[in-house]
């Protein structure tokens, strides 16, 4: 029956990777493997395990209880990512966004270059990768024109909101789930994983000054536009920092970080009402439909809009390689992995856990989903609370996506909003990304065992 489980999950893995060559959108798939492979474990009667992290150990359980125990883990990641996702869309309700436009007040292109990288950079550490990059990709349309420079630097924005994302616990959906799942802790993952991040955003840009598309300045005027809200900038900041604020309430409370987002939110959302009744016109709620129509109140609109494929992909996923970590495959297929490449290995509670299987994982990630990927090394590594090895693959698989254009939510949708070429991004930005990818992690192993040998 485990041949059976197998090959469920890998043509299951396979439909999610051709999601573009099949027109299918991914959240089938993993919804359909999900729900089989937990048929398969129920109807054959296999034994499920929980693994014991402090013994490092699988221990006997039933499946009654192992379902709800990975769907309560799963609840917490979704719930997190709702009210995130939620907050992001009363900001743009507002027009909040636009805000950031008025900080680009030149036309050269190698300054306009390292302004969009690190807003890309700071805005992915606070509203994850993807929303920074669809924010910073509709201003660079509207500030360059010419769309052969502007494919350049979406290109670079993909880098750098990767990089961003993988340093913040909020940043990539891959951070927050091993912030949730306590595998990392906030101030930690910042401390260990902030400069080589920033070292994988400067190392591309810095080469990329070197291209003849970013010399010069950019032939169109920068224009000024009349905020549509009178209110955009304070729900941006408002939004932005009660986002911040929820690894605060985490540290101060003790409590899962979902309950600070929920408070986050109810914040946002207060403020979005009392400003929604003041009769503000706003052009963009729903096209031409008014607020006295049916999504007069801006969080219903927003609610309306939030992206719940995503939501349903990720619970297909998560349980699906719950499913496999309950069976005891992951566990013991993580002992075989590492047996096999002894090599450059970092010390472990648990023995050695190798850097290059690491890099793997993230060069993996340009190929395949960076989220079944961390789920499964969730399910493989009994390594404690921040040890080193959960830092890396916070990096690893977060920057690692930004080598194909495919390889990460930013990229994808980058490529939806500006028709980028698969090929045309590997020929031109791939080699940058692999560049800043390894800068990276050559710095984290640098400061690693620096702090080793200290």
């Amino acid at each position: 029956m485990e041949t059976i489980i197998i090959i469920v999950f890998l043509a299951g893995y396979l439909a999610i990777t051709l999601e573009h060559n099949l027109k299918i959108d991914k959240l089938i798939p993993a919804l359909a493997m999900m729900a089989i492979l937990w048929a398969v474990i129920a109807l054959a009667h296999m034994p499920v395990f929980e693994v014991n992290t402090d013994l490092k150990e699988l221990e006997p359980s039933h499946i009654d209880e192992m379902l709800l125990h990975h769907l309560g883990k799963t609840a917490e990641i979704l719930v997190f990512l709702l009210g995130a996702m939620t907050i992001v869309e009363i900001i743009d309700y507002f027009d909040g966004f636009a805000t950031i436009k008025g900080y680009i007040r030149t036309r050269k292109k190698s300054k306009l270059l390292w302004l969009f990288s690190i807003l890309a950079f700071i805005l992915s550490a606070i509203i994850d990768n993807l929303t920074a990059t669809i924010v910073l990709v509709t201003i660079l349309q509207k500030v360059i024109k010419d769309r052969e420079v502007r494919l350049w630097f979406a290109g670079m924005i993909i880098i750098a909101a990767n990089a961003g994302g993988a340093w913040s616990p909020i940043g990539d959906v891959t951070t927050t789930m091993l912030w949730i799942g306590n595998k990392v802790s906030a101030l930690q993952l910042i401390e260990h994983v902030l400069v080589p991040s920033i070292v994988c955003m400067v190392v591309p840009v810095l080469f990329a000054l070197r291209y003849k598309v970013f010399k010069g300045n950019i032939d169109a005027e920068l224009e000024e536009e009349k905020a549509k809200s009178p209110f955009g900038a304070t729900m941006l900041y408002l939004g932005l920092g009660s986002i911040v604020f929820v690894p605060f309430f985490k540290t101060i409370t003790h409590l899962p970080p979902y309950v600070g987002m929920m408070l986050s939110l109810a914040v946002v959302a207060a403020f979005a009402e009392i400003y929604t009744s003041a009769k503000f016109s706003i052009s963009s709620v729903d096209g031409a439909e008014s607020q006295e129509g049916a999504h007069h109140s801006a969080v219903h609109s927003s609610l309306s809009k939030i992206e719940l494929p995503s939501i349903l992909f990720f619970l297909g996923i998560l349980l699906a390689v719950a499913a496999l970590e309950s069976l005891g495959m992951l566990f013991h297929f993580a002992g075989a992995l590492d047996t096999a490449m002894p090599f450059l290995g970092t010390e472990a509670a648990d023995g050695t856990v190798s850097d290059l299987v690491i890099l793997i994982l993230g060069i993996g990630s340009a190929v395949i989903d960076n989220v079944p990927l961390v789920a499964a090394s969730m399910g493989m590594f009994s390594i404690p609370l921040d040890d080193s090895v959960w830092h890396f693959i916070a990096y690893s698989a977060g920057t690692g996506g930004s080598m194909l254009i495919i390889g990460s939510a930013a990229g994808v949708v980058a490529m939806g909003m500006e028709k980028i070429d698969f090929f045309w991004y590997f020929k031109k930005i791939a080699w940058l990304a692999f560049l800043g990818f390894i800068g990276g992690a050559v710095a984290f192993v640098l400061m690693r065992n620096l702090v080793l040998n200290a």
